[in-house]
């Protein structure tokens, strides 16, 4: 036990607070078990570090453990967490539990016993709470933290404090708002965040970027996901060639038994590994507005996750469409917003307002006529009408 406090005081030591998640402020501190899932390098661990370091409390009090530590590979969770109690603990801050045989039977049991205990723990987001053999969702406060929003990005990397905007704000007060904004020079710093910035690691290496997010989605597929499932080797090399065949294609409409052929797998399995990849941030799904959007349905396109992973997944420059429409739905849905595929025009947002999503010389034609329809436009700093700079999307969250 001393040991693990000995870790967790170096970690808090080396730890700033001048930038913050968004998250921090959106947590209820106060429910006793708190689930903070998000993919691999979103900066879960620092949002942990960082709410200790805010919080004021002694190690005696709060302290932080990662269930891959050598120590549990000898100790369990429900002894440490006893001793921590009865030696004044009141908050256990525990990291990476997808790594540890049991974490969700083990994290109920220290719920249900000790009841002066608060838990807050993080996971990968392909961990789907509903679907644990041990019902935690109805114990459970979850939270999901996105990586970077735009406004987040120059935050950390320039320390430009933009403000965050609502959808109402965006499509109404567009004009104002990027005029505000517009000194900073948002567009350069803009081609920067489709490059590198959605993952916040990039400041430990901006040269060797691609190389670690490569790391990670090795790292997502070859561990996360195969121990989900169970998959074998040639299982998970297909999952890396489905990967690479939608870096190369995306956006685009998928024929699924067509694809299924060619991956030499069932349509129905096919469709299961496309509902994995979602959940760990590989891809996004869009359905047709108004279709279902179950784990067996068949999506109406795919997109990477974000325009960060184009780099990380295709030998071949990335299409300005395609990493436009994963920024663009990235952000709307990052912030909460339900996206669709329109029937005319590229998405509907919550069922209400259109977009076509495009360059500084989109016209209106495929949009003409329609309600709350608007186009965002990439390489333009400030809009007008309905056309929308799409940099300021990045606002959203």
């Amino acid at each position: 036990m001393e040991k693990l406090k000995e870790k967790a005081g170096i970690l808090l030591s080396q730890q700033n607070v001048d930038f913050q998640r968004y998250i921090l402020q959106e947590i209820n501190w106060d429910n006793r078990l708190i689930c903070i899932l998000g993919a691999r390098g979103t900066g879960k661990t620092t949002t942990l570090l960082q709410r200790i370091k805010l919080s004021k409390r002694g190690l005696d009090e709060a302290m932080y453990i990662t269930l891959d530590d050598i120590y549990f590979t000898t100790n369990n969770l429900i002894e440490t967490a006893e001793k921590f109690r009865q030696q004044g603990g009141k908050y256990l801050y525990i990291d990476e539990v997808h790594k540890y045989p049991n974490w969700a039977r083990e994290i109920k049991n220290i719920y249900d016993f000790y009841k002066d205990l608060n838990l807050i723990v993080t996971g990968s987001s392909i961990i789907e709470m509903l679907g644990l053999e041990v019902d935690l969702s109805r114990r459970a406060r979850v939270y999901e933290l996105s990586g970077l929003s735009f406004r987040e990005f120059m935050a950390y990397s320039q320390n430009i404090k933009y403000p965050k905007v609502t959808l109402e704000e965006l499509v109404t007060k567009h004009i104002m708002i990027s005029s505000d904004l517009n000194s900073t020079k948002p567009l350069k710093a803009f081609k920067d965040y489709c490059n590198y910035g959605y993952y916040p690691f990039f400041k430990e290496d901006k040269e060797g970027y691609s190389i670690q997010l490569t790391q990670v989605v090795n790292l997502i597929i070859g561990y996360d996901l195969s121990s989900l499932q169970s998959l074998d080797k040639l299982q998970t090399r297909k999952i890396f060639q489905l990967l690479g065949m939608l870096a190369a294609q995306v956006p685009f409409k998928p024929n699924i038994t067509s694809l299924a052929q060619t991956l030499e797998m069932g349509r129905s399995t096919l469709i299961q590994y496309l509902h994995y990849l979602e959940k760990a941030k590989l891809i996004q799904q869009v359905f047709l507005q108004g279709k279902g959007m179950g784990a067996m349905e068949k999506p109406s396109k795919i997109l990477l996750d974000n325009p960060n992973l184009f780099d990380a997944l295709s030998t071949t420059p990335a299409n300005e469409g395609s990493r436009r429409e994963s920024y663009f739905v990235n952000q709307f849905r990052n912030a909460k917003h339900q996206v669709s595929l329109a029937k005319a025009g590229d998405f509907i947002i919550d069922n209400k307002y259109t977009f076509e999503v495009g360059g500084a010389k989109k016209k209106f034609d495929q949009i003409a006529g329609l309600e709350n329809a608007y186009i965002a436009a990439d390489d333009i700093e400030i809009g007008g009408r309905n056309k929308i700079p799409l940099w300021l999307i990045g606002m959203l969250y």
